[in-house]
């Protein structure tokens, strides 16, 4: 919610915080916080929705209001502050279990913007992160899967 939560959380232990909503409401506190506790240190995390002319949109506020700036413009945004950390949901998908959106990770690594990127949002089973793995994402967040048996830790571990 804030610096002092990060810092806390970071001295107490974490290795990376995520930093959700406020990565796209205070862009400006986050770049400080990439330099002031590195890149390795803060992953970004971007919810998105494509809209109707098909450009990747960020709501905020319970996914109710658009941010200013579009997928491409805050990818291109945090690269230049020197992220190196990228979680991105597919708002459709997130809690569907109908499987990651493939074709949205394959255009965001085809960018070349240098994020080790994770999928999230629809992921079932080892399929979908071995998929999700093939188009260069470095992770894939498992929820419903894991709760509701699609797969176990077990599984997930052995991609």
């Amino acid at each position: 919610r804030g610096e002092a939560a990060v810092a806390s959380m970071l001295e107490h232990g974490a290795s990376r915080v995520v930093i959700g909503s406020l990565a796209v409401r205070e862009p400006a506190s986050v770049d400080a916080w990439l330099q002031r506790y590195g890149s390795e240190r803060i992953t970004i995390a971007l919810d998105t929705r494509q809209d109707e002319a098909g450009v990747w949109q960020l709501p905020i506020h319970g996914w109710t209001e658009r941010a200013e700036l579009d997928l491409d413009a805050c990818l291109r945004r945090y690269r230049d502050a020197g992220a190196r950390h990228l979680l991105c949901t597919d708002i459709a998908r997130d809690g569907m279990m109908r499987g990651p959106n493939i074709d949205l990770y394959r255009m965001i690594v085809a960018r070349g913007e240098g994020f080790a990127l994770q999928a999230s949002g629809g992921v079932r089973d080892v399929a979908d992160i071995l998929a999700a793995r093939e188009v260069g994402c470095a992770g894939a967040v498992l929820g419903r899967a894991l709760l509701e048996g699609g797969m176990t830790i077990e599984d997930a571990l052995t991609c």
